[in-house]
């Protein structure tokens, strides 16, 4: 089968002037915005975790925990020597350069902090906001295909769906960028959405948010066999790649949360 060539997609959606609107920031915008709206509808399921107020004043905590999490961990996972020799480069978010675990992290530190601040209970809040992660993430890999970053490893001989990026060379690779928008947005939100259906499971608290963490690192593990690892990294620890070794930590996490949600009481039933 003849190989695809990659679109040559201009990363700039709209241009004013100096302004300029980039698919990278509508990608986050939309995550956010659609987040937003199922979440306040989320919160008032049973057991209820909040109100849609609340949400409300949460979604600038979680921008911020979003882009200051996902840039300094890029910066410290993936560029730690450039840190270190001109540590003002966390906040050249212009530069580009994003981690999702570092961005999972700032929106674990905002809900934390958020929650203890309304006095509401973290890991029923967090469950919620786990159900809608993969939206973000779905249209982040969606944003980098038209970005043309983040391209696969070279493809098989006559691989259905190859794509050749003239930007890297003439060789059929792997779409990673759409894989693991499949994978870690379309596949895991229905597989949060099914989970999330059952009052039982909604009562464990942290059960959601355990599920997410498991199912991500699954997913992004699957995806990182077809995508190219960075070119400053490579292969790591026994041909791992940073995305895959920073899941293992993610993994034992989420399996940690679900035996504690389990072995923990459940959250009353209202009267």
């Amino acid at each position: 089968m003849k190989p695809l060539v990659f679109p040559d997609f201009n990363p700039i959606l709209v241009k004013i002037g100096p302004f300029a609107i980039h698919w990278y920031a509508i990608a986050y915008i939309a995550g956010l915005v659609i987040g937003w709206r199922l979440v306040r509808r989320f919160v008032t399921w049973a057991p209820v975790a909040g109100t849609p107020l609340l949400v409300d004043d949460f979604l600038s905590w979680a921008t911020l925990g979003v882009v200051l999490g996902g840039r300094s961990g890029y910066v410290l996972f993936y560029q730690p020597v450039a840190f270190f020799t001109h540590p003002l480069s966390i906040f050249a978010v212009w530069d580009g350069g994003m981690s999702f675990h570092g961005g999972m992290l700032g929106v674990a530190v905002a809900i934390i902090w958020f929650c203890l601040k309304h006095k509401l209970n973290v890991l029923a809040f967090a469950d919620r906001i786990a159900i809608v992660a993969p939206i973000g993430l779905g249209f982040g890999r969606i944003a980098n295909f038209i970005n043309g970053e983040l391209w696969g490893r070279p493809a098989p001989a006559g691989w259905p769906g190859a794509m050749i990026f003239p930007r890297v060379d003439q060789i059929p690779r792997f779409p990673s960028e759409l894989y693991e928008a499949f994978l870690e947005g379309l596949c895991l939100f229905i597989f949060m959405i099914l989970m999330a259906q059952s009052e039982k499971r909604r009562r464990r608290a942290g059960a959601l948010t355990g599920f997410f963490l498991v199912g991500y690192a699954v997913a992004r593990s699957t995806g990182e066999c077809f995508r190219e690892p960075d070119a400053f990294l490579g292969f790591l620890f026994r041909g791992l790649t940073m995305g895959q070794l920073l899941c293992v930590p993610m993994l034992l996490a989420g399996i940690a949360l679900l035996v504690v949600a389990y072995r923990s009481r459940p959250i009353p039933v209202a009267a």
